[in-house]
Parts: C-alpha cells; sequence; structure tokens
C-alpha cells in the first residue's frame, strides 16, 4: 500500500459553492474546499466516486477518514446500514480550477437530470451553497480514472456519448491537439441540452436529439466515415448503446478492439448500485 502522500486516490471533503443549469437535461455543481489543494485531476474522462447524504442527513455518513488505507474505509462503508451510509455514485471531473496561493479551488461536475432519476440525482436538483459532498478522487494525475487515451499514432477521434456522457465528452474535446480530425455525436433529450463546445481539434459535431426524432446511435454512426487513417474510438452512455456501437466499429468495422474505447455509465431499467451486481456486458469479447 503506498503512502497517503502519494497513493492515487484519497478523500476529499468538500462542499457546494454554487450551481448552474446549464439546459433541460443539465446542471452544473462547483464544489470548494481546502482539500482540492491535493486534488489532481487527468482531465478527459477522469472519473471519480462521489458520496452523497441521504435526505435528512447534514452531509455523507462514511467511516473516519484518517486511515491511509482507503480500502479499509471504502470495507467499512460498505458494512454500514444502507439507509444510514452514504450514496455512492460516479462521476466525471468536468473541469478543476487550481490556484496555490487561493483557498477558491475549485471543481465542477455535472449531473445528468431525469424525471425518474436516482439519488444523485435528486440531490443535484436541490443542491445550494454549503452543501456537503466527499468524493474518492484522484491525488495524481496519471491514474486509472482516465479512460481515454489517445495512440501516439492516431490521427482522428470519433466519439458518441449521450447526455450522461456529455460532460466527459466535452472535456475529451478540448484536451483534442490542434491537428486532431474529430467525428463527434451526442445524443441528448431535447433541443435546449445543446451546449457551446469549445477544441482546437478539427471537429465536426452532430447533436442527436431525441425529441426531434433523431436516428438510433448505431444508425447514425453507421451512415459515417471514419476520419483519417488511424482513427481512435471513444464511446460511453447507456450500457445497451454502447455494446451496439462496440460491436459495429470491432466486426462491421473490423476496427483494432485496442482502439475502441468503451464505459458503459448506466443500463436502461437498473440503478447504479444494482448495476455492480450484474456482469458488464460492455466487456464481451465482440
Amino acid at each position: 500500500m503506498t503512502s497517503a502522500e502519494t497513493a492515487p486516490f484519497q478523500f476529499f471533503s468538500l462542499q457546494v459553492d454554487r450551481t448552474r443549469r446549464l439546459g433541460p437535461s443539465l446542471v452544473r455543481v462547483t464544489f470548494t474546499g481546502e482539500d482540492l489543494k491535493s486534488f489532481a485531476s487527468g482531465g478527459r474522462d477522469q472519473s471519480l466516486s462521489l458520496f452523497l447524504p441521504h435526505p435528512g442527513q447534514p452531509e455523507p455518513v462514511l467511516p473516519p477518514l484518517d486511515n491511509p488505507d482507503m480500502y479499509a474505509i471504502l470495507g467499512a462503508w460498505r458494512a454500514m446500514p444502507d439507509d444510514e451510509r452514504a450514496v455512492m455514485r460516479s462521476y466525471t471531473v468536468r473541469d478543476q480550477r487550481t490556484e496555490p496561493q487561493s483557498p477558491q479551488n475549485e471543481v465542477d461536475i455535472d449531473f445528468a437530470l431525469h424525471e425518474d432519476g436516482g439519488p444523485a440525482c435528486r440531490w443535484a436538483q436541490h443542491a445550494a451553497p454549503g452543501d456537503r459532498v466527499v468524493v474518492l478522487g484522484p491525488a495524481v494525475a496519471e491514474n486509472t480514472g482516465v479512460r481515454f487515451q489517445l495512440p501516439d499514432d492516431a490521427d482522428s477521434v470519433l466519439i458518441w456519448a449521450d447526455e450522461t456522457a456529455l460532460p466527459a465528452a466535452s472535456a475529451v474535446l478540448e484536451s483534442l491537439p490542434a491537428e486532431t480530425r474529430a467525428h463527434v455525436f451526442l445524443e441528448v433529450p431535447y433541443s435546449g441540452d445543446r451546449l457551446e463546445l469549445t477544441t482546437q481539434a478539427d471537429a465536426t459535431v452532430t447533436w442527436l436529439v431525441r425529441e426531434e426524432g433523431a436516428p438510433s446511435a448505431v444508425d447514425a454512426v453507421r451512415a459515417a466515415e471514419l476520419p483519417g487513417r488511424a482513427p481512435y474510438v471513444w464511446i460511453a452512455g447507456e450500457s445497451g448503446a454502447v455494446k451496439a456501437l462496440r460491436r459495429h466499429f470491432v466486426r462491421e468495422r473490423e476496427l483494432d478492439r485496442r482502439r475502441v474505447t468503451f464505459v458503459g455509465y448506466w443500463r436502461k431499467g437498473l440503478s447504479e448500485d444494482a448495476l455492480r451486481e450484474v456482469p458488464d456486458e460492455t466487456q464481451e469479447e465482440a
């Protein structure tokens, strides 16, 4: 076990500074906290574990966080009663702003909102300045929570993401080198969910808006050409769509599976807790 100073992931106690509605289906929550001086996002699709309180709790209930062994803390958390222990959900770091001399270091997390959303969705809808959370996040920038790994020889990128992966896709676009060609498909529920995206890459962005009758993910992507001679593919969102897209790229396009990064963020009909209890079908050989 590495020391607490060098461990790639640590617990950080944070509080809400402000919120901002980005569209019908997305709200941005900005967090601050003294602990952020040690937070080191790797950018792109950097993931973290967010621990939230149950309704009526002033803060998330966790074991003492001063144990340098994060696995021991997680084991003790899992042993607590379900209706008492903090709710844990996985999210992406949308942005981090770090000023070494400032107490106002900040981290943004964007939450996808749904009418039948779970506890994190409900929490985000009512988040207010001062609300407290805990995250298990990166303390070093090079960490396994960053899945987007552009190969050295890649001259183009194809991205597909639904609204749950839109924050990650947006951050990935911001990271792309200027000479990279990118074809990006972003699936969202409503017209108002379109965002202004920033990138130096030569990017073509196609918004697939469900209320406008957009084609399915596979149909939209099947009609597109893979740009460049050495493409890299990143797909993330609902597990069923991710699985179908991966099969399309590996079987129909005959793309080397090592050049296809795929992440199932959620699955229709299952909570994140339930999803952890079933095999991840996105990991099947295509």
